[in-house]
Formats: structure tokens, C-alpha cells, sequence
């Protein structure tokens, strides 16, 4: 049989590429858009918990809850089992660091750190770590430098843990630094240090405005280009002083506290305190100046002089005083155990709830990271559970981050395997 229009080869190619691409992308949509229904989904927002709920996922974003009716075709059934926000992590040196006794493994400090030491581009997205995050239900996470001599230990990151090497989804987003008691030297010379560089900026930025208002164009134009190059230690100064970027403070004694409460007011920075054992001292100063806190409840033995408050039911106690609490493992090999902490403060006083979003959604404000809730426009970083989240035996039976789902498997369960499992090939280790 002949036919007539014979295509040619350029054009079959043209169209098996096409066929191909259109394939493709239709894989990719269909991966990161489906329905989850049956739920018992914990929002981590004022709507609570919601039963018998369905979350509709588009493009890796959540984009309804309930809706009368949806068009995507990948439906999965909860079968009533809880559905929460993807656990925040914080204030750790996960990717930094693998093995804490191996120097080579760790990129989290630096001797002649400063305020612009920046571990972004130092994040391993491939760590063995991430993985064993992931089993216990964490999607995201803050990484902290340890910093070095200088108070400031320097600039946080924001990744999720979906182990692609784009996932650090913000950098230079706060300067970290470390108030308190020192080995060598007074803390009186770290704060002041600190009060001194935000006087100096200031000061600075006031004098440039009167000068910019009193020259005309022409004169403002020509001096700009006369002015020297601000130093990057500079810029970031006047970020903290122009609210968009944040001071995260490690402090524990209730002065220390006092301070910072005085210095977001008088200079009206964003600061986030991390530790405060003493803040129960305070609770209605950090209220009234509106200071997040994140602490680790599980911090309940005095280690220094500073932290002779550490109380297990702190975290119920600025809860309840009206305070945004974040909670925190500083330990990376430990991140998985974030939700024990949070299953901790509940045995201690806090409601259920208000512990899921001290672990998510205050977190994710606290970071202004779109994430941490099961809410419309947030992005679909979500977790199944096979029971109640915070109970020891509980486990994640599926995790999203941004509507891909992604693996649970350690290295440990790798190695597990590995050494129980029979094979004709002679054992790699015996008992």
C-alpha cells in the first residue's frame, strides 16, 4: 500500500518530540497535583482540626480544602488517619555537618566568622541526614552557623528537604548572634558592641537623609556617584535597621532579654529570641514588645548560670501568656525527634494544637516562609501519619514537599537491609 503524503523525517521527529514533551509535562502535573481525602487534617491555623476534610493539591500548592467538587484524578484516601503541615525545623546546622567528629564533615563555623558569614552555598542537599529529617516528618528547616570569635555566629537559610540542589529557598534572611555568658571577656562588650554598630548605622542613614533633602537633583546625582561602596557588613546593619531582615538572638538571662526587648524598640528591629530560659521572668515585657521565643522544652536542667530557670512547661507558660512560641532541636542528627519535643510540651501543659504550631506554623511566620499550614496558597508540604503525630510509636506513612512525594528511607534502613536480609551471597556481618 502507497500513501499519498508520505510524511517526512523531520516532521515525524518534530512530532514524536512533541508527543514526548507533552507527555512528560502531563507526568509532571500529574505529580505534583492530587486530592487527599477522608482526612483528619490538623491545619496548624484558627480553622483547627477538620474531619472527614479533603486537600486539593495543583502545581505543588494547596488550592482548596472541602470544595464541592475538584477535576484531578489522583485521589488518595486517607482512610481518617491525621494529616498535618509538614514539620519546621530550626536553628541547626543540618547539611552543614555529618559527622560531628570528622572536621572535613563540618562547614557550620568559622574561627574569623562575622556578621557576614553566609553557609548557604555550603548546604548539602545530598546529606544522610536529610533522609532520617524526613522520617520524622520534617519538610523544611532553618539552618544556624555556629559562627566563630565573634558574637555573631552570622546568617541563617531556609531549605526544604527534598534533597535537590535547589533547595535553599532563602538565604541571608536574619543575622544570628550569640548574647550571654562568655568563656573570656564580659557579655557587657557584646552588647554593647551590639548597641554601638546599630547607633553608628543609624546615625549614618540619618545624616545621608539630611543631606539628600537639603542638595537638589543634580548635586544628589553627582554625589552618588562619588559615594563609596557600602561594605557588605554595612548593608546588613541597615537591613536590620530597615526591618527586612531579622535578628535572631541566642540568649538565655533574663537582662539579656531586657536588652533585646530594648533594642527592637529603640531601634525597631524584628528580633527573635532562641533559648530563654529567664523569658517566664519577663513574659509580660516580650508580650508587650511582641518577641517570638523558640525554646526546646526538653531543656529542663540548669547547664550554666544562665539557664537556672530551664523549666519543662516554659513552653506552657509563654503560650499562655499570649507569646508566638517556635520549638527547636539544635542537634541535627536529632531533627527527627522534633515531634517528641512538641509530644512533650502537650504532657507538660500545652494544648495539642498550639504544640503542632509551635513546630509549624509559628515557625513559618517567625521566618515569613509559605509554608507550615494546611491553608489556600500555601505550599503543599504535607504529611500522613499513621496515628496521632506526637506518640512515639506513631510513623509517617507519606510525606509531600511542594506536592512532590518524597522518600522516607535513611541510610539506616539502607544498611538494615543490607545485613538482614538472606541472600546466596556470603553475609557482610553475622552476629
Amino acid at each position: 500500500m502507497k500513501f499519498r503524503n508520505k510524511p517526512s523525517k523531520t516532521k515525524l521527529f518534530t512530532l514524536c518530540a512533541l508527543t514526548l514533551s507533552m507527555s512528560l509535562s502531563s507526568s509532571v502535573t500529574f505529580a505534583n497535583s492530587f486530592v487527599i481525602k477522608n482526612a483528619k487534617v490538623h491545619t496548624a491555623t484558627q480553622a483547627g482540626i477538620l474531619n472527614n476534610a479533603t486537600i486539593v493539591v495543583k502545581d505543588g500548592v494547596i488550592t482548596a480544602i472541602n470544595p464541592r467538587s475538584y477535576k484531578v484524578t489522583n485521589v488518595i484516601d486517607a482512610q481518617g488517619k491525621d494529616v498535618t503541615p509538614g514539620l519546621i525545623g530550626s536553628m541547626n546546622s543540618l547539611g552543614l555537618i555529618e559527622v560531628n567528629a570528622v572536621s572535613g564533615t563540618r562547614d557550620a563555623s568559622e574561627k574569623k566568622a562575622d556578621i557576614t558569614f553566609d553557609t548557604s552555598k555550603a548546604f548539602n542537599p545530598k546529606s544522610t541526614l536529610l533522609p532520617y529529617a524526613r522520617k520524622g516528618g520534617v519538610t523544611s528547616n532553618v539552618v544556624s552557623p555556629m559562627g566563630g570569635e565573634s558574637m555573631f555566629r552570622g546568617q541563617s537559610f531556609a531549605v526544604n528537604l527534598s534533597g535537590d540542589f535547589d533547595s535553599v529557598l532563602a538565604s541571608d534572611r536574619a543575622v544570628v548572634i550569640d548574647l550571654g555568658a562568655s568563656h573570656e571577656g564580659s557579655r557587657a562588650t557584646h552588647i554593647q558592641t551590639l548597641i554601638n554598630t546599630l547607633e553608628d548605622a543609624q546615625e549614618k542613614l540619618t545624616d545621608k537623609k539630611a543631606e539628600a533633602e537639603k542638595s537638589d537633583a543634580s548635586d544628589s546625582e553627582e554625589k552618588d556617584k562619588k559615594e563609596e561602596k557600602l561594605k557588605r557588613d554595612e548593608i546588613i546593619i541597615n537591613e536590620l535597621l530597615a526591618g527586612t531582615k531579622t535578628l535572631v538572638a541566642f540568649a538565655e538571662r533574663a537582662t539579656d532579654l531586657l536588652v533585646l526587648v530594648d533594642i527592637k524598640q529603640r531601634f525597631n528591629l524584628d528580633v527573635v529570641i532562641v533559648g530563654g530560659s529567664d523569658a517566664v521572668l519577663i513574659q509580660k515585657q516580650l508580650v508587650k514588645a511582641d518577641i517570638p521565643v523558640i525554646v526546646n522544652p526538653h531543656n529542663n536542667l540548669p547547664t550554666s548560670f544562665d539557664t537556672l530557670n530551664s523549666s519543662l512547661d516554659t513552653a506552657t507558660v509563654l503560650i499562655k501568656a499570649g507569646l508566638k512560641v517556635g520549638l527547636y532541636i539544635d542537634d541535627a542528627h536529632k531533627l527527627d525527634q522534633l515531634r517528641y519535643l512538641a509530644g512533650s510540651a502537650v504532657a507538660n501543659g500545652v494544648e495539642h494544637e498550639d504544640a503542632l504550631e509551635a513546630i509549624t506554623a509559628n515557625l513559618a511566620d517567625i521566618f515569613k516562609l509559605n509554608t507550615g499550614k494546611i491553608a489556600v496558597g500555601k505550599k503543599a508540604d504535607i504529611v500522613m501519619w499513621s496515628a496521632d503525630p506526637f506518640e512515639i510509636s506513631t510513623k509517617v506513612e507519606r510525606l509531600w514537599i511542594e506536592g512532590e512525594e518524597a522518600s522516607t528511607k535513611s541510610r539506616q534502613d539502607a544498611l538494615r537491609d543490607r545485613y538482614t536480609t538472606d541472600t546466596e551471597m556470603p553475609r557482610a556481618y553475622t552476629k
